[in-house]
């Protein structure tokens, strides 16, 4: 907020910038911390809202679920101000545990390419402009501004898995993989997704037949490499399923296709979609809902 402030002022630059604070109400001086930023906000000139979240959290997979539901309540806030990008202070700490998260995860190269710059959420462009900057450095700018700044004690909590592998980072540093280390194989990762990207939707152009059942030609699809061919079947799935895809069951779903004799035909259900082999082509669709049977007394 501070440098955003400090940038518009600066550069004289026309953007309208507001403020928003997410209270997720799981902590009582969460509260006062969003007044705070409100106080200050209002010392900057800009305006400030703080934004409930309409349900309670569930108590499992509570970081995600409150990610999930912040996300939500920005985006909504953005568009009553018609706002046309949400910007975040992620920094370089935040990329690095990203990265370090999701390779516990099993995730694959998009998974660790890490958190992009700019991303759209929906029609507005969510932008984290200080991917670069250490969090240390952001501390030191609160500091010689003379802003507090409040320490979310969720932070320290060991239930919490990232704040596992926060604890872990500065003996990985001292074997020289540090958040630097860490941003730049994101970065590099990233270079790397947007090209195999590229040649996924050139191979969709070549044979991915559109319409309310998508249509892959099934020699084709045999004749991409497997990383390729794993992204065609992702997102012909994602545009006719319901759920996202774990790359496991799709990478399991891509072995049953390889492996199938030439002639032979079958069908499978992944994520909401039904995919059908056929000797010449896989036709994916929306799977039938599933009925339970009534139960007679």
């Amino acid at each position: 907020m501070l440098l955003a402030a400090r940038w518009r002022r600066e550069t004289g630059a026309s953007t309208e910038l507001a403020v928003a604070t997410v209270d997720h109400g799981l902590r009582p001086e969460a509260r006062v911390e969003a007044e705070a930023v409100a106080a200050l906000a209002a010392d900057l000139g800009l305006p400030h809202a703080i934004l409930d979240l309409p349900r309670p959290l569930p108590a499992s997979r509570l970081q995600e679920a409150a990610r999930h539901a912040r996300y939500e309540a920005l985006l909504a806030h953005a568009r009553i101000l018609k706002a046309g990008a949400i910007a975040t202070a992620h920094t370089r700490d935040d990329q690095a545990e990203t990265v370090l998260f999701r390779l516990m995860r099993g995730s694959g190269l998009s998974g660790l390419a890490g958190m992009a710059a700019e991303r759209p959420l929906h029609e507005v462009a969510l932008l984290r402009p200080l991917l670069g900057c250490a969090k240390a450095d952001l501390v030191a700018l609160c500091r010689a501004a003379a802003i507090p700044f409040a320490e979310d004690p969720s932070n320290q909590n060991p239930r919490f898995a990232r704040v596992r592998l926060r604890a872990l980072m500065p003996l990985l540093a001292a074997e020289g993989l540090d958040s630097v280390r860490l941003s730049r194989l994101a970065l590099r990762l990233s270079r790397a997704d947007a090209a195999l990207e590229a040649a996924t939707r050139e191979a969709g152009e070549r044979l991915i037949s559109k319409g309310e059942t998508l249509r892959i030609d099934r020699a084709g699809l045999a004749a991409l490499p497997e990383e390729i061919a794993l992204r065609l079947l992702e997102r012909a799935i994602g545009e006719t399923g319901q759920g996202p895809v774990e790359l496991a069951k799709l990478e399991a779903l891509l072995g049953w296709i390889t492996t199938l004799e030439p002639a032979a035909s079958g069908a499978r259900t992944l994520a909401g979609a039904l995919v059908r082999v056929s000797p010449k082509r896989l036709s994916i669709s929306r799977a039938p809902v599933r009925r339970t049977p009534p139960v007679y007394f």
